[in-house]
């Protein structure tokens, strides 16, 4: 199974707004190991850089004047990431970006989603992690991974800790119903999570306790008293 894990960085925040790509970083994991191979690139986005997003990557004007255009290095991207499972976090910020940058080529590239599956580690986490703070920072600090160097956000170095993250993520996934990687290296991140639904469906004794009419009743009166005092959000979610 070969994985990518992408992250990028760019000028600002819209693509409406003309905002290009100005990094991307990119590292190969094979069977759940990085395997040490890598793309990675500065660009010339043409334009120039917002100071907010400047002070979050700290990558200048002046600094990407000499670097290459998308249109350089387009080719070895994708050649690099084409048919790869891509591990990114808020894939559509990324992907989007990417394929606004082909699209303006006018070389007949399609979108990224016909080239590759994504796996977006946003969506994972939060349904890993409901009602919690999923940054990649956020998350460093909940695995225990060390991001005290990330001075500024940066595509590779991001897209390394994203790595961490991920293993961490999809690892510890496994080591909850009585499982480690082992035999587990093949496998995509939907079978690894598919994997775990199984072992909880089939494997643990679960107690079921069901609601008896009287509980049900106590529970509806509760909710009223809440409703008299005020809105009461539990009532429209229940309808």
């Amino acid at each position: 199974m070969r994985q990518i894990i992408l992250d990028t960085e760019t000028t600002g925040l819209k693509i409406e707004d003309n905002h290009r790509l100005i990094e991307i970083g990119c590292l190969e994991m094979i069977n759940r190991k990085l395997t040490g191979k890598h793309f990675h690139s500065y660009i010339n986005p043409e334009r120039a850089v917002e100071e907010g997003a400047v002070l979050v990557h700290g990558l200048t004007n002046q600094f990407l004047a000499d670097k290459p255009l998308f249109v350089d290095i387009a080719n070895d991207l994708m050649k690099f990431i084409n048919g790869a499972e891509l591990i990114i976090h808020n894939a559509p910020f990324d992907i989007g970006f990417i394929d606004a940058e082909l699209k303006a080529l006018k070389q007949s590239w399609k979108p990224i989603r016909q080239y590759c599956h994504i796996i977006d580690t946003l969506i994972l986490a939060r349904q890993l992690h409901v009602g919690q703070r999923n940054s990649l920072d956020a998350l460093c600090k909940r695995y225990h991974i060390d991001h005290s160097k990330r001075e500024f956000h940066g595509a590779l170095l991001d897209a390394s800790l994203l790595a961490e993250v991920y293993l961490a993520m999809t690892g510890g996934q496994g080591s909850l119903f009585g499982d480690n990687l082992q035999g587990m290296d093949h496998l995509t991140t939907e079978e690894v999570r598919a994997r775990g639904q199984e072992k909880i469906r089939v494997k643990r004794n679960l107690i079921i306790y069901t609601v008896s009419d009287d509980e049900k009743k106590l529970h509806q009166d509760y909710l009223q008293k809440m409703a008299e005092k005020g809105k009461c959000l539990w009532n429209s979610i229940e309808q």
